[in-house]
């Protein structure tokens, strides 16, 4: 079993995101808040940041990363996103990179993120979600 993770709804209208080990984030509709669907692309865009960081430290040198991008396609007749766009760049203009030594490390940053990106893999596959609804009365 993973991480137990919980949301409280707010006098504000707004919700908080808890964890066991004491992450907090807010959420929610509206200005100054990442909506469910944010929090997704979010998800996305961190797991393949994590997932590329060792391969790019590895050839820029510690405390180097991307900015990773997302967006996606909205179907607003079936209220899901249909596909995401990922665009993850790597500022590595100060580290005098040969084209070959760029193409090496962009082949490396994809072969981690396929490994290990457990949300694109979640992402692409069809993953069902089981709901249970208790009142508390």
């Amino acid at each position: 079993m993973g991480k137990r993770l919980w949301v409280e709804r707010n006098k504000d209208g707004s919700w908080d995101a808890f964890s066991d080990d004491g992450a907090h984030i807010k959420f929610g509709h509206g200005k100054g808040v990442f909506t469910p669907g944010d929090l997704m692309k979010i998800a996305l865009a961190g797991c393949a940041a994590l997932s590329s960081q060792f391969a790019i430290e590895h050839t820029l040198g510690e405390g180097n990363g991307a900015k990773v991008v997302v967006d996606g396609t909205y179907d607003a007749d079936h209220d899901a996103y249909i596909n995401f766009n990922e665009q993850l760049v790597v500022d590595a203009v100060d580290a005098g990179l040969s084209d070959e030594d760029a193409e090496k490390l962009k082949e490396r940053i994809v072969r981690h993120v396929d490994k290990g990106c457990t949300v694109k893999h979640t992402y692409v596959q069809e993953t069902p979600v089981r709901m249970d609804v208790t009142i508390r009365h």
